[in-house]
Protein backbone atom coordinates (compact mmCIF):
# COMPACT_ATOMS: atom_id res chain seq x y z
CA UNK A 1 0.00 0.00 0.00
CA UNK A 2 1.38 3.55 -1.08
CA UNK A 3 2.10 6.35 1.31
CA UNK A 4 -0.82 8.22 -0.52
CA UNK A 5 -3.19 5.36 0.16
CA UNK A 6 -2.32 5.24 4.00
CA UNK A 7 -2.58 8.89 4.54
CA UNK A 8 -6.18 8.86 3.26
CA UNK A 9 -7.36 5.83 5.13
CA UNK A 10 -5.54 7.88 8.37
CA UNK A 11 -8.41 10.70 7.57
CA UNK A 12 -11.01 10.47 10.41
CA UNK A 13 -14.54 10.32 9.42
CA UNK A 14 -15.28 13.60 11.02
CA UNK A 15 -13.33 15.28 8.69
CA UNK A 16 -14.79 13.75 5.85
CA UNK A 17 -18.21 14.77 6.90
CA UNK A 18 -16.77 17.96 7.65
CA UNK A 19 -15.47 17.96 3.83
CA UNK A 20 -18.63 16.65 2.32
CA UNK A 21 -20.65 19.42 4.15
CA UNK A 22 -18.54 21.81 3.18
CA UNK A 23 -18.95 21.18 -0.74
CA UNK A 24 -22.47 21.02 -0.67
CA UNK A 25 -22.79 24.60 1.27
CA UNK A 26 -20.37 25.84 -1.64
CA UNK A 27 -22.06 24.38 -4.63
CA UNK A 28 -25.43 25.81 -2.71
CA UNK A 29 -23.92 29.40 -2.73
CA UNK A 30 -23.14 28.60 -6.07
CA UNK A 31 -26.79 27.61 -7.78
CA UNK A 32 -28.40 30.15 -5.65
CA UNK A 33 -25.83 33.30 -7.51
CA UNK A 34 -27.06 31.63 -10.62
CA UNK A 35 -30.59 32.09 -9.62
CA UNK A 36 -30.31 35.33 -10.56
CA UNK A 37 -28.69 35.15 -14.01
CA UNK A 38 -30.66 32.41 -15.27
CA UNK A 39 -33.87 34.46 -14.32
CA UNK A 40 -33.09 37.60 -16.13
CA UNK A 41 -32.05 35.43 -19.10
CA UNK A 42 -34.75 33.49 -19.07
CA UNK A 43 -37.41 36.56 -18.42
CA UNK A 44 -35.76 38.82 -21.27
CA UNK A 45 -36.15 35.60 -23.67
CA UNK A 46 -39.39 35.22 -22.67
CA UNK A 47 -40.37 38.40 -23.06
CA UNK A 48 -37.87 39.71 -26.18
CA UNK A 49 -37.88 36.97 -28.44
CA UNK A 50 -41.07 37.46 -30.03
CA UNK A 51 -39.88 40.70 -31.30
CA UNK A 52 -37.20 39.34 -33.47
CA UNK A 53 -39.27 38.81 -36.08
CA UNK A 54 -39.80 40.69 -39.38
CA UNK A 55 -38.38 43.98 -40.22
CA UNK A 56 -37.26 44.34 -36.46
CA UNK A 57 -33.62 44.62 -37.23
CA UNK A 58 -33.39 46.25 -40.28
CA UNK A 59 -35.82 49.13 -39.80
CA UNK A 60 -35.74 52.54 -37.81
CA UNK A 61 -37.88 53.18 -35.30
CA UNK A 62 -40.67 55.48 -37.25
CA UNK A 63 -42.56 57.15 -33.80
CA UNK A 64 -45.68 56.09 -35.18
CA UNK A 65 -49.03 55.42 -32.56
CA UNK A 66 -50.73 52.97 -34.44
CA UNK A 67 -49.48 50.28 -36.67
CA UNK A 68 -46.49 48.84 -36.68
CA UNK A 69 -43.57 50.93 -34.16
CA UNK A 70 -40.19 50.02 -35.89
CA UNK A 71 -36.97 47.69 -35.49
CA UNK A 72 -34.00 49.18 -33.85
CA UNK A 73 -31.48 49.51 -36.70
CA UNK A 74 -30.81 53.03 -35.67
CA UNK A 75 -30.03 51.73 -32.46
CA UNK A 76 -27.28 48.86 -33.15
CA UNK A 77 -25.78 50.62 -35.95
CA UNK A 78 -25.64 53.81 -33.54
CA UNK A 79 -23.69 51.59 -30.55
CA UNK A 80 -21.38 49.67 -32.94
CA UNK A 81 -20.32 53.15 -34.19
CA UNK A 82 -19.77 54.88 -30.86
CA UNK A 83 -17.93 52.21 -28.82
CA UNK A 84 -15.86 51.74 -31.79
CA UNK A 85 -14.56 55.08 -31.46
CA UNK A 86 -14.14 54.96 -28.09
CA UNK A 87 -12.92 51.35 -28.39
CA UNK A 88 -9.85 53.52 -30.43
CA UNK A 89 -9.65 56.42 -27.99
CA UNK A 90 -9.36 53.73 -24.93
CA UNK A 91 -7.90 51.04 -25.58
CA UNK A 92 -4.20 52.75 -26.91
CA UNK A 93 -4.15 55.41 -24.40
CA UNK A 94 -5.34 52.58 -21.60
CA UNK A 95 -2.59 50.04 -22.74
CA UNK A 96 0.41 52.71 -23.02
CA UNK A 97 -0.46 53.88 -19.71
CA UNK A 98 -0.04 50.24 -18.46
CA UNK A 99 3.04 50.00 -20.12
CA UNK A 100 4.59 53.21 -18.53
CA UNK A 101 3.05 51.96 -15.05
CA UNK A 102 4.97 48.13 -15.77
CA UNK A 103 8.43 48.89 -18.15
CA UNK A 104 9.05 52.41 -16.98
CA UNK A 105 7.33 53.99 -14.27
CA UNK A 106 7.30 50.90 -11.83
CA UNK A 107 7.12 51.95 -8.01
CA UNK A 108 7.91 55.55 -8.52
CA UNK A 109 5.72 57.92 -6.49
CA UNK A 110 4.54 59.42 -10.07
CA UNK A 111 3.47 56.07 -10.93
CA UNK A 112 1.77 54.96 -7.72
CA UNK A 113 -0.24 58.55 -8.09
CA UNK A 114 -1.57 57.05 -11.44
CA UNK A 115 -2.21 53.95 -9.77
CA UNK A 116 -4.45 55.59 -7.46
CA UNK A 117 -6.28 58.02 -9.55
CA UNK A 118 -7.08 54.68 -12.19
CA UNK A 119 -8.64 53.14 -9.39
CA UNK A 120 -10.84 56.20 -8.51
CA UNK A 121 -12.10 56.23 -11.46
CA UNK A 122 -13.11 53.12 -11.72
CA UNK A 123 -15.36 53.62 -8.44
CA UNK A 124 -16.93 56.62 -10.19
CA UNK A 125 -20.60 55.77 -11.27
CA UNK A 126 -20.70 56.18 -14.99
CA UNK A 127 -23.20 59.14 -14.32
CA UNK A 128 -20.55 61.45 -13.38
CA UNK A 129 -18.42 60.25 -16.88
CA UNK A 130 -21.73 61.52 -18.79
CA UNK A 131 -22.52 64.63 -16.76
CA UNK A 132 -18.50 65.67 -17.27
CA UNK A 133 -18.38 65.54 -20.74
CA UNK A 134 -22.01 67.35 -20.73
CA UNK A 135 -20.45 70.31 -19.08
CA UNK A 136 -17.18 70.04 -20.34
CA UNK A 137 -18.42 69.60 -24.17
CA UNK A 138 -21.95 69.63 -24.84
CA UNK A 139 -23.05 72.65 -22.95
CA UNK A 140 -20.00 74.51 -24.31
CA UNK A 141 -20.80 73.21 -28.14
CA UNK A 142 -17.86 72.12 -28.98
CA UNK A 143 -17.45 71.08 -32.25
CA UNK A 144 -20.34 73.45 -33.36
CA UNK A 145 -23.16 71.43 -31.96
CA UNK A 146 -24.63 70.32 -28.86
CA UNK A 147 -25.10 66.84 -28.42
CA UNK A 148 -23.17 64.62 -30.15
CA UNK A 149 -22.35 60.96 -31.05
CA UNK A 150 -18.32 61.70 -30.91
CA UNK A 151 -18.98 63.45 -27.20
CA UNK A 152 -20.82 60.13 -26.24
CA UNK A 153 -18.00 57.66 -27.11
CA UNK A 154 -15.67 60.14 -25.46
CA UNK A 155 -17.47 59.83 -22.05
CA UNK A 156 -17.73 56.18 -22.67
CA UNK A 157 -14.21 56.16 -23.47
CA UNK A 158 -13.73 57.58 -19.81
CA UNK A 159 -15.65 54.48 -18.27
CA UNK A 160 -13.80 52.25 -20.25
CA UNK A 161 -10.20 53.72 -19.83
CA UNK A 162 -9.38 52.12 -16.08
CA UNK A 163 -10.49 49.07 -17.01
CA UNK A 164 -8.50 48.87 -20.11
CA UNK A 165 -5.28 50.35 -17.92
CA UNK A 166 -5.61 47.81 -14.92
CA UNK A 167 -5.91 44.68 -17.12
CA UNK A 168 -3.21 45.12 -18.68
CA UNK A 169 -1.28 46.00 -16.27
CA UNK A 170 -2.06 42.44 -14.98
CA UNK A 171 -1.02 40.73 -17.73
CA UNK A 172 1.82 42.85 -18.79
CA UNK A 173 3.41 42.04 -15.21
CA UNK A 174 2.78 38.32 -15.94
CA UNK A 175 5.46 38.50 -18.96
CA UNK A 176 8.61 36.78 -17.48
CA UNK A 177 11.13 39.25 -16.47
CA UNK A 178 13.92 36.88 -18.28
CA UNK A 179 12.36 37.02 -21.72
CA UNK A 180 13.31 41.07 -21.67
CA UNK A 181 16.58 39.95 -20.09
CA UNK A 182 17.44 38.45 -22.58
CA UNK A 183 16.62 40.88 -25.30
CA UNK A 184 18.66 43.52 -23.20
CA UNK A 185 21.33 41.50 -23.10
CA UNK A 186 21.32 41.06 -27.00
CA UNK A 187 21.57 44.93 -27.19
CA UNK A 188 17.99 45.44 -27.99
CA UNK A 189 16.62 49.16 -26.70
CA UNK A 190 13.86 49.45 -24.65
CA UNK A 191 11.35 50.67 -27.01
CA UNK A 192 12.44 47.72 -29.19
CA UNK A 193 12.18 45.12 -26.26
CA UNK A 194 8.48 46.36 -25.48
CA UNK A 195 7.84 46.40 -29.13
CA UNK A 196 8.52 43.13 -29.55
CA UNK A 197 9.02 40.94 -26.94
CA UNK A 198 6.61 42.37 -24.36
CA UNK A 199 3.44 43.14 -26.12
CA UNK A 200 3.15 40.02 -28.18
CA UNK A 201 3.77 37.64 -25.47
CA UNK A 202 1.10 39.79 -23.54
CA UNK A 203 -1.23 39.58 -26.92
CA UNK A 204 -4.04 37.49 -25.83
CA UNK A 205 -4.56 38.77 -22.50
CA UNK A 206 -4.92 42.24 -23.82
CA UNK A 207 -7.33 41.68 -26.02
CA UNK A 208 -9.35 40.12 -23.41
CA UNK A 209 -9.29 42.80 -20.74
CA UNK A 210 -10.05 44.98 -24.24
CA UNK A 211 -13.01 43.01 -24.97
CA UNK A 212 -14.31 43.11 -21.02
CA UNK A 213 -14.13 46.79 -21.63
CA UNK A 214 -15.92 46.93 -24.61
CA UNK A 215 -18.95 44.63 -23.43
CA UNK A 216 -18.93 46.87 -20.28
CA UNK A 217 -18.90 49.91 -22.18
CA UNK A 218 -21.43 48.87 -24.79
CA UNK A 219 -24.20 48.34 -22.41
CA UNK A 220 -23.92 52.12 -20.67
CA UNK A 221 -26.62 54.41 -20.38
CA UNK A 222 -25.97 57.20 -18.29
CA UNK A 223 -22.70 58.71 -20.45
CA UNK A 224 -25.12 58.65 -23.04
CA UNK A 225 -28.27 60.79 -22.20
CA UNK A 226 -26.52 63.89 -21.43
CA UNK A 227 -23.86 63.02 -24.03
CA UNK A 228 -25.39 61.68 -27.47
CA UNK A 229 -29.00 62.76 -27.66
CA UNK A 230 -31.50 60.25 -29.35
CA UNK A 231 -32.46 60.43 -32.96
CA UNK A 232 -34.73 57.67 -35.05
CA UNK A 233 -32.49 57.59 -38.18
CA UNK A 234 -29.87 55.61 -38.85
CA UNK A 235 -26.48 58.09 -39.35
CA UNK A 236 -23.04 57.69 -39.69
CA UNK A 237 -22.08 61.31 -38.90
CA UNK A 238 -20.84 61.50 -35.74
CA UNK A 239 -21.05 65.21 -34.96
CA UNK A 240 -24.80 64.57 -35.00
CA UNK A 241 -27.34 63.03 -32.63
CA UNK A 242 -27.31 59.34 -32.59
CA UNK A 243 -29.15 56.33 -31.29
CA UNK A 244 -28.07 53.58 -29.43
CA UNK A 245 -29.12 50.63 -28.04
CA UNK A 246 -29.49 51.35 -24.42
CA UNK A 247 -31.38 54.53 -24.97
CA UNK A 248 -33.63 53.16 -27.31
CA UNK A 249 -34.12 50.61 -24.18
CA UNK A 250 -34.80 53.32 -22.12
CA UNK A 251 -37.45 55.07 -23.98
CA UNK A 252 -39.55 52.08 -25.35
CA UNK A 253 -39.88 51.01 -21.65
CA UNK A 254 -40.97 54.54 -20.07
CA UNK A 255 -43.73 54.44 -23.50
CA UNK A 256 -47.40 53.50 -22.78
CA UNK A 257 -47.99 51.87 -26.02
CA UNK A 258 -47.28 47.65 -25.52
CA UNK A 259 -45.53 47.66 -29.27
CA UNK A 260 -43.11 49.88 -28.33
CA UNK A 261 -42.21 47.95 -24.61
CA UNK A 262 -42.35 44.91 -26.50
CA UNK A 263 -39.70 46.66 -28.62
CA UNK A 264 -37.94 47.36 -25.57
CA UNK A 265 -37.59 43.90 -24.75
CA UNK A 266 -36.47 42.81 -27.80
CA UNK A 267 -33.67 45.57 -28.01
CA UNK A 268 -32.78 44.38 -24.43
CA UNK A 269 -32.26 40.91 -25.37
CA UNK A 270 -30.01 41.92 -28.54
CA UNK A 271 -27.75 43.81 -26.12
CA UNK A 272 -27.18 41.19 -23.91
CA UNK A 273 -26.59 38.58 -26.49
CA UNK A 274 -23.65 41.30 -27.99
CA UNK A 275 -22.36 41.54 -25.10
CA UNK A 276 -22.56 37.80 -23.97
CA UNK A 277 -20.58 37.21 -27.57
CA UNK A 278 -18.47 39.18 -27.03
CA UNK A 279 -17.77 38.06 -23.06
CA UNK A 280 -17.23 34.35 -25.51
CA UNK A 281 -14.60 35.64 -27.08
CA UNK A 282 -12.54 37.12 -24.77
CA UNK A 283 -12.75 33.65 -22.46
CA UNK A 284 -12.14 31.63 -25.49
CA UNK A 285 -9.02 33.81 -26.27
CA UNK A 286 -7.85 33.97 -22.68
CA UNK A 287 -8.45 30.22 -22.41
CA UNK A 288 -5.94 29.80 -25.56
CA UNK A 289 -2.86 31.89 -24.31
CA UNK A 290 -3.33 29.76 -21.02
CA UNK A 291 -2.88 26.75 -22.97
CA UNK A 292 0.03 28.49 -25.17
Amino acid sequence: MSAVSRSLHQVSGRRRRTDKVMRSMLLAATLIALVPLVLVVYFLIKQGIGSWAGSFFSTDPNGNFFGSPGGIKSAIFGSLEMIGLATLIAIPIGIGVALYLVEYGKQSPFANVVRYFIDVMTGVPSIMFGLFIFIVLVVAKVGGSSYAAWKGSIAVSLLMLPVVTRSAEVVLLLVPDSLREAALALGAPRWRVVARVVLPTALPGLVTGSLLAVARGLGETAPLLFTAGATFVTTANLNQQMNSLPLQIYTDITNPRQAVIDRAWGAALALVAIILILNLVARTVSRRSRMA
